[in-house]
């Protein structure tokens, strides 16, 4: 279980100032030291909805036949997604959007832990978020959606690594009406504006974790094209697909009832530990060589029946 991870990395970022200190003490402990990076867009004509600045994080737990050591093993990205961990002043504690951020550092710390008791994966995995406390509140329906401190391509430059060879997108996906169930959801694979099947071994893990039936996200298109085009989207969790050509599937944070992102008080326990308890088995399974995001030969055949797809990545 994660459980012990997720309560100690929630009691570190359920703050209204981030403790860059705190949290890369806390995984020096296990040998693995955090990249850090303060962005921001305040001074912009047109800055980002949610405030101009963000701290952006990236966590590389190493593997034993990583790829970048005389290795061959693949290497997974984990990416968590969101707006803010906070939207003070107008929202007081941490809010459902954060648990994106919050899901991704807990499955760090875990995987760091294991590997400094001698439960190395073979590859390596890039973990990157970013943490803002003070986010502001955007209009949607039917809920309104925490406010981005800085723009989707920012996001995507700090977040989406070249060293990626396979990623997984970590978002707060409760409000809607279309996908509606209590632990987690992921969506189809997305390669070069290709929506493409969704791997039936990543269901069978979805099946071991949750003890449920897996879920799919009904993404569409336009969840698949940039931010700011005018067009609406489920939400943010398909855009580091926007900005590389590696496969990408989102893992959707849900819920049964309509829940907005800036909600606080509203993060389930049990819930979260679902989710980095899937997070660590796909990483495990990938990093081996033993699961693919998606079908080589059937997407080359599609491309050549029916062309690129990758004029969707433009605005």
């Amino acid at each position: 279980m994660v459980i012990k991870e997720i309560l100690e990395i929630y009691n570190l970022i359920d703050r209204p100032k981030i403790d860059k200190d705190l949290l890369s003490d806390l995984f020096k402990k296990y040998g693995v030291d955090l990249e850090w990076n303060f962005v921001s867009e305040k001074k912009l004509s047109k800055p980002p909805i949610g405030g101009g600045d963000t701290y952006f994080l990236k966590i590389i737990i190493s593997g034993r036949k990583r790829k970048f050591n005389k290795g061959k093993q693949p290497t997974l990205g984990i990416i968590g997604q969101l707006g803010g961990v906070g939207a003070r002043p107008n929202q007081l504690g941490f809010v459902s959007d954060g648990d994106g951020a919050l899901a991704v550092l807990a499955t760090a710390l875990k995987l760091s832990k294991m590997r400094y008791y001698g439960d190395t994966l073979e590859g390596d995995v890039i973990v990157t978020t970013h943490l803002s406390p003070n986010s502001t509140i955007a209009p949607h329906e039917p809920v309104p959606f925490m406010g981005s401190p800085v723009s989707i391509e920012t996001m995507n430059k700090y977040n989406v690594d070249k060293r990626m060879d396979a990623i997984l997108v970590v978002d707060t996906t409760r409000g809607n009406r279309i996908i509606k169930n209590n632990y987690f959801a992921i969506t189809p694979t997305v390669k070069e504006g290709w929506i493409l099947k969704t791997p039936e071994y990543l269901l069978n893990l979805m099946e071991w974790v949750t003890h449920e039936d897996p879920s799919v996200v009904p993404i569409l298109m336009q969840d698949i094209t940039p931010y700011g085009n005018g067009i609406s989207h489920i939400n943010s969790i398909m855009q580091p697909a926007t900005a590389t050509s590696v496969p990408v599937i989102g893992v959707a944070i849900t819920s049964k009832k309509v829940v907005p992102g800036i909600a606080s008080f509203v993060s389930n326990l049990t819930q979260l530990d679902m989710v980095c308890r899937f997070l660590i088995v796909v990483a495990e399974q990938f990093t081996k060589g033993k699961l693919k995001f998606y079908d080589e030969s059937e997407f080359i055949r599609l491309k050549k029946i029916y062309g690129s797809m990758r004029h969707l990545l433009k605005k």
